[in-house]
């Protein structure tokens, strides 16, 4: 078996993956996405934009050259924006080892289709072999070398737990999970609620504000996750309600900043430009809305985060809105 890896994505967490790999002896290509910033990287010997100061070992090969990604690899990992997922598939598609199977790190509901990731490399790439990576996993922290734990999860056991194997350390501990559905929703969806933490933080409407907006987000995520198909175990887990307070709580969270920049008065296309990558939330709120629709589940904080992200809606109006809601039981629609 190969022991190669192609990760597809040099920004934070695609960086970050290739330095856990690389410290466990095994060859890695990082491909960045035009020559131009691969060759930076490569000459900084740092990926300055996303990780500055941690060094990229020579071990990690980076390219822009699409042709360096032909397997064949041991995975194949998908590590750009959600929104640019289908189009980069398309475009390394010739090139990509059909053998290999493909792991996808990333969170997000595709805009317009609202596929999941897996569906979309799925339709992209027929008849590989697909697992996915999720958990309270902050890049800057992990490079750092701080403990964390994470979840993969793929309808192939076995699979899975090779994934487990190739990306687990002595500081990155990995579990297994069949629920493929679960483990990407939860990914995605509580991208949105950290917006809406963000935005209490900025508001300063205190911790227990944000507490509330935390459990009851949690509630909407397992909501759309078991109308969906999904273990409602699995948002109780790391995928879960573990990657959910991460997000939710940390200073290094791009969702959370971005929320607490608009509850500021600043319009999402000039927050945008603060951020140090993509706050991925924003592009997930439409396609999580409209799953929610075709399921017929009720998300009212991604309706409240939507209007101020999509619709110039001021941040008190939304907390407003979600107070004035019609009082209902705690365990309403959760299912068992």
């Amino acid at each position: 078996m190969t022991e190669s890896v192609a990760i597809v994505g040099a920004g934070a967490w695609g960086t970050t993956l290739a330095l856990l790999i690389a410290g466990g002896a095994r060859p890695v290509t990082l491909w960045a996405h035009t020559p131009e910033a691969a060759a930076q990287l490569a000459a900084d010997g740092e990926n300055r934009r996303y990780l500055p100061g941690v060094a990229v070992p020579a071990t990690v090969t980076v390219t822009g050259d699409d042709g360096a990604m032909a397997g064949p690899h041991r995975a194949c990992v998908i590590a750009v924006p959600s929104a640019h997922v289908r189009a980069t598939i398309r475009r390394l598609a010739p090139v990509l080892d059909p053998g290999s199977p493909v792991v996808s790190v990333v969170k997000g509901i595709e805009e317009g289709s609202q596929l999941r990731m897996s569906q979309v490399i799925g339709a992209e790439l027929p008849g590989r072999r697909v697992a996915v990576l999720s958990g309270p996993n902050l890049a800057r922290e992990i490079a750092a070398g701080k403990p964390a734990g994470s979840v993969v999860a793929s309808d192939d056991g076995d699979l899975a737990r090779d994934m487990a194997a190739l990306l687990s350390g002595d500081r990155f501990r990995i579990y297994t999970n069949p629920d493929v559905v679960g483990v990407e929703l939860c990914g995605a969806l509580k991208n949105v609620i950290a917006l809406a933490a963000g935005m209490v933080d900025g508001l300063r409407l205190g911790d227990s504000a944000k507490a509330a907006i935390i459990t009851r987000g949690l509630a909407e995520m397992t909501r759309l996750g078991v109308a969906a198909g999904a273990n409602p175990l699995t948002f109780a887990g790391l995928a879960g309600v573990g990657d959910l307070i991460a997000t939710c709580m940390s200073p290094l969270s791009r969702n959370r900043q971005a929320g607490e920049l608009m509850a500021s008065g600043m319009p999402w296309t000039d927050a945008s430009a603060q951020l140090s990558g993509v706050a991925e939330g924003v592009a997930t709120v439409g396609g999580a809305l409209a799953l929610a629709d075709a399921h017929g589940v009720e998300l009212p904080i991604a309706q409240q985060v939507a209007a101020v992200v999509h619709e110039g809606r001021s941040p008190m109006d939304a907390v407003a809105e979600l107070m004035a809601r019609e009082p209902k039981g705690e365990l309403t629609g959760l299912g068992s």
